[in-house]
């Protein structure tokens, strides 16, 4: 393999310490590589809330027309961020290990406590935080909190609300955990499909000497198996950022399980389901998963979603 890997990312911090994590990787087995920063339509549309704006591509479509036209070989992006349609031309070559995938709250307060009846407002743009803030604290309301991490924090500092509830992993990426008050539950504010991996993406036509090499250097086997279990499930209930659904899966010996379910944008009606099953079976697990959500309610806060 004779070229350097062309890598494609966002500019935002976060961002690029994932780009330069998977650079370093590269570099250090001897591989040269040059990162481009490329500004997306999520970067540039901060001032309307996710569910406005839609969210199909909405970080991925400028990186992911550079792919296709050979300009990039890979790019870069928060596995949470991708949809689970990629199309006839890309695909995920390898996701990176797995941080932690818990939701957590921010505060720059540390007796800042969601059971606290006297606290009103917390920052979160994604609906499916919005929509289990409704369900288990009902007393809560919500503001959006778009920008990127840096820019959330200071929107908190300026006094916009008092609260967020972000992901762990890029908060410890970018080493805030002092700012971390409580990791919620995954039981209960189970994450978003692929929160916590960055995913590598790339056309289906790139060199295969170059596909072998990312794949084997940067691909992390179980949060593979996980994220297929969970990129399933959340394609078969046609989901996105904009719908609240959930869903996570993790090895317990020699046993897949994926839990994972969708909330109604009101917090009213909750369906939470989990399945176990062989290593092998990711895409079965996944599918079994959703089947078993649609048929037990699942169905009905989806389409009233899209009405």
């Amino acid at each position: 393999m004779e070229s350097k890997i062309r890598i494609g990312t966002r500019a935002s911090k976060l961002a690029m310490w994932q780009t330069e994590h998977v650079a370093g990787v590269l570099n250090n087995a001897g591989y040269e590589t040059e990162i481009i920063k490329i500004d997306t339509k999520g970067d540039k549309q901060l001032t309307s809330a996710f569910a406005e704006i839609g969210t199909k591509g909405i970080f991925t479509e400028e990186l992911e027309l550079q792919l296709k036209d050979g300009s990039l070989d890979i790019a870069v992006h928060s596995a949470k961020d991708m949809q689970t349609d990629l199309g006839p031309d890309l695909e995920i070559i390898a996701f990176t290990e797995r941080e932690k995938p818990n939701d957590v709250l921010v505060s720059f307060d540390k007796d800042f406590a969601l059971e606290d009846l006297s606290r009103v407002l917390v920052g979160t743009s994604s609906t499916r935080r919005k929509a289990l803030l409704k369900h288990y604290y009902p007393h809560l309301s919500t503001t959006d909190a778009r920008g990127n991490l840096q820019t959330r924090l200071k929107k908190m500092e300026d006094g916009l609300f008092p609260a967020m509830i972000l992901a762990y992993a890029g908060m410890h990426r970018m080493g805030y955990n002092d700012f971390i008050v409580k990791e919620l539950p995954v039981d209960l504010f189970t994450p978003a499909v692929g929160q916590g991996s960055i995913a590598i993406e790339a056309a289906l036509s790139l060199a295969s000497d170059k596909k072998a090499v990312i794949k084997k250097l940067l691909n992390h086997i179980p949060t593979e198996t996980c994220l297929i279990a969970e990129r399933t499930f959340l394609n078969k209930l046609e989901g996105g950022c904009s719908i609240p659904v959930f869903g996570l899966g993790t090895i317990e010996g020699n046993l897949l399980k994926v839990s994972g379910g969708v909330v109604s944008p009101d917090g009213s009606n909750i369906i939470r389901k989990e399945v176990k099953g062989s290593l092998t079976d990711a895409r079965k697990l996944g599918l079994q998963l959703a089947e078993e959500v649609l048929s037990s309610g699942g169905k009905e806060i989806l389409d009233a979603l899209k009405k």
